[in-house]
């Protein structure tokens, strides 16, 4: 009989097997979950900036939000000086001296809610304006459009500044309408840059009114810019001065009933060129889109006027104050687009996605990756 081969030792290691040495294993480096989550995130934004592209419907939408923002920050700033809350935050950048933001005790709490607030909604305007930009990049938009954008991103910042200095110089009258004018620009730009939106980009332009049109309207929008500048003229004189405690001291030393005379009789006179562009329009026999902006903007001018006249003889009450500033944006963006109307592009690559070639180009490719995307999955 053959021995038993193996012994206990034998069989408990065969039971228990002893783990052997063996080389280590190289591992990848590790990162952690919320580290990785960040990279993950950061390469798919990355990738949507270069491969997504916005449609002329969504450019439209992102310039229509611009709009409202240059002009409600307007009206924003009415409240300000309506409430006497311009100096609320005495110096800039800062709010108060050493604090970016308001500080108990150092001003009346309101005014200091006021005027942060009004600060604050700077960088709302300069995220849709920011938003415009990269729309147009995106889309491969042609150059016109691109300068539009980049003008409100401009604009915006010098707005900021001429801000800071108006509050340095506690709120002179003439520094305060050097804040205000240009808000008008931008938001002339802004309704420029929503109505050419929708044109194609290889299209040809050509002009739409004939040159006594032209000419008739370029008289209005001059018109425009001395009823505006009037304005500034006529709140430089009267009560509110922006700081409940500044009071009449720094405002502009002339009549306030006379200026506002000579305001209106400028207004009568834009209304007139208006009137007569729009007459023109019905004879020439201009697109129906266009007579309708015609006639909006004559009656936002009419609503404006209503406004004015009743500050007139009610002695300029705080609430028609912002409601007279948000219809001047009004009555300067529906300008803007009427001015718009005389020129327009034609010919082009009809039903444009995005408005470019290159951008239509750029949408298929991402299209199709999406769609081989979703089949591999």
């Amino acid at each position: 009989m053959r021995p038993f081969v193996g012994s206990v030792s034998t069989a408990k290691c065969e039971l228990y097997p002893v783990p052997r040495e063996t080389e280590p294993k190289v591992s990848a480096r590790y990162t952690p979950p919320s580290k990785m989550h960040l990279v993950n995130y950061w390469t798919r934004t990355k990738r949507f900036f270069k491969e997504a592209v916005p449609t002329v419907e969504q450019q439209r939408l992102i310039a229509l939000i611009l709009i409202f923002c240059q002009g409600g920050i307007t009206v924003s700033g009415s409240i300000v000086r309506v409430t006497g809350s311009g100096l609320g935050c005495p110096t800039w950048p800062q709010c108060q001296p050493g604090s970016l933001v308001p500080v108990e005790g150092a001003a009346p709490a309101i005014h200091q809610v006021i005027e942060f607030g009004n600060r604050l909604l700077t960088f709302v305007d300069s995220a849709a304006a920011g938003a415009a930009v990269i729309a147009m990049y995106m889309a491969c938009r042609r150059p016109e459009l691109r300068i539009y954008a980049w003008l409100n991103v401009a604009g915006i910042v010098l707005q900021a500044v001429i801000g800071g200095i108006s509050v340095h110089l506690d709120l002179r009258w003439w520094s305060v309408a050097l804040h205000f004018l240009p808000s008008m620009v931008l938001v002339w730009l802004a309704c420029m840059l929503y109505a050419r939106i929708k044109e194609p980009d290889d299209g040809t332009a050509q002009p739409r009114f004939p040159q006594a049109i032209r000419i008739i309207a370029v008289i209005a929008t001059i018109a425009l810019s001395v009823v505006l500048i009037t304005g500034t003229m006529v709140t430089g004189s009267g009560v509110h001065s922006g700081d409940s405690g500044v009071g009449m001291e720094g405002r502009l030393d002339v009549d306030t009933e006379s200026m506002a005379i000579a305001h209106a009789m400028c207004m009568y006179v834009y209304l007139i060129f208006t009137a007569i562009t729009v007459f023109l329009l019905y004879k020439h026999r201009t697109p129906q889109e266009t007579k309708k902006a015609g006639w909006v903007l004559i009656v936002c001018i009419l609503i404006q006027w209503a406004v004015g006249v009743l500050q007139f003889y009610l002695g300029v009450p705080r609430w028609t104050v912002p409601f007279h500033i948000g219809m001047s944006a009004v009555v300067t963006g529906f300008t803007a687009l009427l001015w718009a109307h005389g020129r327009h592009r034609v010919g082009g690559t009809p039903d444009l996605i995005s408005g470019s070639p290159a951008g239509d180009d750029k949408y298929a490719v991402r299209q199709q990756s999406l769609n081989e995307e979703r089949a591999a999955v």
